[in-house]
């Protein structure tokens, strides 16, 4: 009778204890002790809102291929009454994501939500006495409030503890990898907030207005996270709304972690881990170009809406040219069925220890034709060099008509696994190969990946090769070939 007790008790001893938190490292972000990939969909806003409407939305999500869902968690359901605290959305949400075997981001919709205080607690919104809005130029008070309030932080900074606290005590498992702190922060419709509690401030400095207003939002979120991770120590990021060429700041969400506010933001919040760009405008490449830079590992938590076409083809050049830890288009759950993004996904996930394994030598490239702010597409075919050969990626298809292909869509990466040696992967682009001799492809064949290891399918020698003068991604499908290289002379 004694022994069933004990494998009892052992169980329940082994399921409450904490599993080793998600963490960034040079090696990228780690979860369970080992690199992963996020692969990830951002949901709507209220999808997963109520715990009775969320199962869809996860069946959904698995269906797809991500391994990892965003989703929001609200400051109005988390405190609905001032110190009393409500985490049945999140429980709900840890329940389904274990269900479903996925991994969570969680968005902490607080003081603001893309640049408005929607999200704020009732309590708050109507004490305005205690909390202050933000002003226009004008004085015109905003839906915004001001992060220049004392009170408005320490009420965001309490429950935003309370909700990390609660997190750590129930997700003993790790579900949770990352959280974002506030949504799209900016200021509207001014550069700066002109509350009276900021422009006293205002009138001491020598900051520009926006800078002024980086200054006061960095210094909320700096807080915010150091009270978090005071609680359970997970990496934290604050995603940013960009700004439209030619608009002046007020325009756009002024004071945002925008590049050209990057100092500010790196330097008064070093708490926060990350600086991401949520990215809807064509100009992907360009766009997500300043994220990547040294002590800022490259997240893109929004990128375009899901069933874009341009999704795959960003998602294989931020990984593979920017050693991007994740990707994830917004609205996930409205993805069409048969969506190209399965597919691509599938592939990424096959590929990711290969990925993992050459992250940071400079030996894989990432290839997609730029598109301009306007739409236009550059198919300019691009040189690059890696393992001792010059590439050349075309991005139209040689055998399929230009009426019946998109190159928005194309996309591809490479990996250079050995000496003359190279994985090919993605849709829709063909390589041709050049050295100081003559170059000839040695092997070229179809397959693979399962668990890290490549299975071969066809040769491509002959006609799928062009007699060995190129390497073709058919634009149909995603695929990945193994390449082998020689030079004669």
């Amino acid at each position: 009778m004694k022994l069933p007790v004990l494998i009892l008790m052992g169980a329940l001893l082994a399921s409450s204890v904490q599993a080793q938190p998600a963490q960034l490292s040079d090696k990228g972000l780690m979860v369970d002790g080992k690199p992963f990939l996020i692969l990830g969909g951002e949901v709507g806003n209220s999808s997963v809102s109520d715990p009775k409407q969320m199962a869809p939305v996860f069946d959904k999500a698995k269906a797809i291929g991500l391994n990892t869902l965003l989703v929001p968690v609200e400051w109005d359901q988390t405190e609905p009454v001032e110190g009393q605290f409500d985490f049945t959305v999140t429980d709900a949400l840890l329940a389904e994501a274990k269900a479903h075997d996925m991994k969570l981001v969680i968005l902490w919709f607080g003081a603001w939500k893309n640049s408005m205080s929607t999200y704020a607690p009732a309590w708050v919104k109507t004490d305005q006495k205690r909390f202050t809005r933000a002003r226009s130029a004008e004085g015109v008070a905003q839906d915004i409030l001001t992060p220049f309030d004392d009170d408005l932080l320490k009420a965001d900074v309490k429950a935003f503890s309370a909700f990390m606290a609660h997190l750590k005590q129930v997700d003993t498992s790790g579900t949770v990898i990352m959280v974002q702190i506030e949504n799209e922060i900016g200021m509207l419709p001014s550069a700066r907030d002109h509350s009276d509690l900021a422009t006293k401030q205002f009138m001491v400095t020598r900051d520009t207005e926006e800078r002024f207003q980086a200054r006061s939002y960095a210094r909320f979120v700096e807080a915010m996270a150091k009270a978090g991770k005071a609680q359970y120590e997970l990496p934290m990021y604050v995603n940013a709304a960009l700004n439209r060429p030619g608009k002046l700041p007020g325009e756009y969400p002024s004071a945002g972690p925008l590049p050209h506010l990057f100092d500010i933001w790196k330097g008064v919040a070093p708490s926060v881990d990350m600086l991401s760009p949520d990215i809807y405008f064509p100009d992907f490449v360009e766009r997500v170009k300043p994220y990547a830079f040294k002590d800022n590992p490259l997240f893109i938590p929004e990128a375009h809406y899901a069933g874009d076409a341009v999704a795959s083809a960003n998602a294989f050049y931020a990984i593979g040219e920017l050693d991007a830890i994740g990707f994830s288009p917004f609205s996930i759950e409205n993805l069409p069925d048969g969506d190209p993004l399965v597919s691509a996904y599938a592939l990424l996930d096959s590929l990711a220890p290969l990925i993992h394994a050459q992250r940071g030598k400079e030996t894989m490239r990432g290839l997609r034709a730029p598109i301009n702010y306007d739409g236009v597409i550059d198919t300019t075919p691009q040189g690059f060099d890696l393992g001792g050969y010059r590439f050349t990626a075309a991005f139209i298809d040689p055998w399929t008509a230009k009426d019946k292909q998109n190159p928005n869509s194309h996309g591809a990466l490479i990996i250079q696994t050995g000496k003359d040696e190279f994985v090919v992967a993605g849709s829709g682009v063909t390589l041709t190969f050049a050295s100081d001799t003559p170059v000839g492809m040695e092997q070229v064949i179809e397959g693979k990946f399962v668990d890290g290891v490549f299975v071969p399918g066809k040769w491509l020698n002959g006609d799928q090769t062009h007699q060995g003068r190129h390497l073709r991604l058919p634009p149909d499908r995603w695929g990945v070939q193994k390449l082998k290289l020689y030079k004669y002379n």
